[in-house]
Order: C-alpha cells, then structure tokens, then sequence
C-alpha cells in the first residue's frame, strides 16, 4: 500500500480558526486573520472541538493518491459519501497482468497461498481468453456497421474489456485519488481505525492519520477510533482491548 498526500488547503488550521472567529467575534471578513498565529488559531480549535462545533472543519480539504490497495478496500471506502473520488477504470485499462492483494491470513499459509495465487492465474488466462474472442466477435459486429478496420478495432477491444473485466476479483489491485475534508476524515477515522475494521481498510485510515497529524496536528490530535475519547461504541462486538488501542495511538 502506498499513500500520498498530493494536495491540501494552505494553512489549514488557520482557515479554521478563521471560520470559527466569524462565528463567535464582531470581525469583518478584512479582519479574520488579524492576530491568528499558530498559538491563537490552536485555542479556537480546541474551542471548538470541546463545544463539538465542527462544520468549520468542513472549510478545509486533503487529497491522497493511493495505490496497491485491492477493490475490497475501495468498495468500502466509497461508502464514506462526503468525499471525492477518482478510481482507475477496469473498462479502459487492459489488464494484461494484473497485481492482486494478499491477504496477511492467506499469505502466511503456504498451502493456502498456493491455492490463491492459482486462483489468480486462472483468472488471468480467462479474462485473457474471454476478451480476445469477444474482441474477435465485436470487431466483426462494427465492421458489418460499416467502422473503418482501425476504428473497428479499437471500439472492439474496449467493448471487449468492458465485459471480460467481469471475471476479475476483489483481490484485483486499484488505485485512486480521494479528496475529504476535515469533518470526514474525522468520521472515516471513527469508524475505520477501530480493531473491528476489515484490516486493509484500517491499515490505510491508520496511515492517513499519520499524515494529516503531520499537517494539523491541533485538528487531528485525538482522532482516531471513538474509544480514544470515551467507551467503546461497539457494545458486545467489542474487541475488548481499549488499553492496547488506546496505547497505540498514544493516549494514556
């Protein structure tokens, strides 16, 4: 898994704190900034997340490019719908030799990562099979319409990939960019940094974490899972182990 921060709001806590002082001060918009260093703007925000008014957190937004994740991930992912996202397609990239994501459990078994890996090559030769003879019987739908060879073909081969690319697992690696603001981000680590997070998912928040913390480290100080700052959420399905969780995210 590879994730980068490619771009964020400049300043971010200032523009936070900014919004925030028009909410509670007499100030015009010329005046927001006046006498906002880092020291003040960090007293707003703990302001404002001791009062649970976090909409001026919605003022600010990063964005990541990620890559060797797996389409079980994503599909997650996109769930968290105050976002943006940008996936690599499987209808207009040929995959010729597609990667794949093994899971810890699964790569760990010898036996049981022999079976994987075969399952994924079969794959391979099949979505190879599949969109070679519907290339053939596309091609010749399109040249009957009267296409050009050149255009024929190559309407034909998309056409193709859009079907074969049906065979394809979860496991099939993805990339793509994801924009959120603040406010999510802060909800995606509540949910997705918890022990009871599918592990690729919580891999990915736990290090989206890292990163923001390095940017904001007043807004994002005590994100993380909810059991960080209370009981846990889960009831019965708790995984029980809210001092490790707690110590790995270093809150004493």
């Amino acid at each position: 898994m590879k994730v980068k921060l490619i771009a964020h709001t400049p300043e971010p806590e200032k523009v936070i704190a900014a919004s925030a002082k028009l909410c509670y001060s007499p100030v015009g918009i010329e005046t927001l900034y006046e006498n906002l260093d880092d020291e003040s703007s960090g007293v707003f925000l703990d302001k404002l997340m001791e009062y649970g008014h976090f909409s001026p957190l919605e003022h600010i937004s990063f964005t990541f490019a990620i890559e060797g994740v797996s389409r079980v991930l994503t599909h997650q992912l996109v769930r968290h719908r105050i976002a943006s996202y940008s996936q690599q397609s499987q209808r207009y990239v040929k995959l010729e030799a597609f990667e794949y994501i093994i899971p810890p459990a699964i790569g760990s078994n010898p036996e049981v990562r022999k079976l994987f890996e075969q399952a994924m090559a079969d794959d391979q030769k099949v979505y190879d099979t599949i969109a070679d003879k519907l290339e053939e019987d596309y091609y010749l739908k399109y040249i009957e319409k009267g296409y050009s060879e050149k255009k024929a073909r190559s309407q034909a081969e998309k056409a193709a990939v859009e079907d074969a690319r049906f065979v394809f697992p979860n496991a099939c690696e993805t990339k793509i960019v994801v924009s959120m603001n603040a406010r999510s981000l802060i909800n995606f680590f509540n949910h997705r940094c918890c022990n009871r997070a599918q592990w690729e998912i919580r891999e990915l928040a736990t290090e989206i974490l890292r990163i923001v913390k390095q940017v904001a480290p007043n807004v994002f100080g005590s994100a993380g899972p909810k059991c960080l700052v209370g009981p846990c959420p889960e009831g019965k399905m708790t995984c029980g182990a809210i001092a490790d969780v707690r110590a790995s995210f270093g809150v004493l």
